[in-house]
């Protein structure tokens, strides 16, 4: 006669496209732990997922609950389930939570592609996976840092181009184009600002009067959101990468007299109700470079 049921918590991840088309998709690494609990008299109570869409904080807050649940009911559970043992951790110090869940709580680790005895042996074989794994994670981290900065390199955005442009695949290749409809309204933007004598305030209302529209969910245009792409400097082409602003190859939106227009007029209207006296020939405007000059009190008021 069979005794109860085995109880056991388990962790299905893929952390890219490239895993899964390797065959470590979430599917495959589901069916490969039900079975291995079909086969020895268990069920899973508990089964978390990790998706290769997932941001690397939505993975931690995976994680961070799986641990939370585990140890809370480690003294009912018979085990913890991986596929492998680079499904479980993809660095040495989840990996190290997890040992100590097993060594401080009695939770056992068990890889189901992977098996380990559980000895000292077995043990150091499963640290040398881990280490394994935490090795190709950082060398994966630096290989796509390299793979961006020559992508800037080559005067091409480092991720998704900003709003007017788009990416589109050229005999395999990802280049960025000019967005026919986006590109007229950020070039409408401008000209308005710049010539038009409106306030970050009153140029949204406007592109609206005109039946210019953001995006469907979002029809008016912020006021931060304006200000933001008048100050982009992507629009005179020009790339952003690790603070600093270096040449791109798309091609601009914006003629720079226009742009430097613009940046004037920005400077003007942010200042010209905060104008300073003191030391007013030295401060300066970090956009145009015009001197900062102020506010000057005229009316005594109680307590001033």
């Amino acid at each position: 006669m069979a005794g109860p049921a085995k109880r056991f918590v388990a962790l299905a991840r893929v952390s890219s496209r490239e895993q899964e088309r390797e065959g470590y998709s979430l599917d495959v690494q589901v069916d490969a732990l039900r079975q291995y609990v079909e086969r020895n008299n268990g069920e899973i109570i508990r089964l978390f997922r990790i998706a290769e869409t997932a941001s690397k904080s939505d993975e931690r807050t995976t994680f961070k609950e799986l641990m939370e649940f585990a140890k809370k009911n480690a003294h009912k559970l018979d085990g913890l389930l991986f596929y492998k043992v680079d499904r479980a951790a993809r660095n040495l110090f989840d990996y190290v939570e997890l040992e100590r869940l097993e060594s401080e709580h009695g939770l056992q680790f068990i890889s189901v592609s992977q098996p380990t005895e559980k000895t000292p042996a077995g043990r150091m074989q499963r640290r040398m996976l881990a280490s394994m794994a935490s090795f190709y994670t950082e060398q994966q981290s630096i290989d796509v840092k390299e793979g961006i900065g020559r992508r800037v390199e080559s005067g091409l955005f480092p991720s998704r181009p900003p709003y007017g442009y788009r990416n589109v695949r050229i005999d395999g290749r990802s280049v960025v184009e000019v967005h026919p409809e986006n590109a007229a309204k950020i070039r409408r933007l401008f000209e308005l600002y710049a010539y038009h004598n409106h306030t970050l305030d009153t140029l949204g209302d406007a592109l609206l009067a005109e039946g210019i529209e953001y995006l469907p969910s979002i029809p008016k245009i912020g006021r931060s959101k304006l200000y933001t792409i008048l100050t982009d400097r992507s629009y005179i082409g020009e790339i952003k990468f690790r603070g600093q602003w270096h040449p791109g190859s798309h091609e601009p939106l914006i003629e720079r007299a226009v742009w430097d227009r613009v940046q004037t007029l920005l400077c003007q209207k942010v200042y010209r109700q905060h104008q300073m006296t003191y030391a007013s020939d030295l401060i300066e405007c970090g956009h145009c470079g015009s001197p900062i000059t102020g506010e000057r009190k005229t009316k005594q008021t109680k307590g001033g």
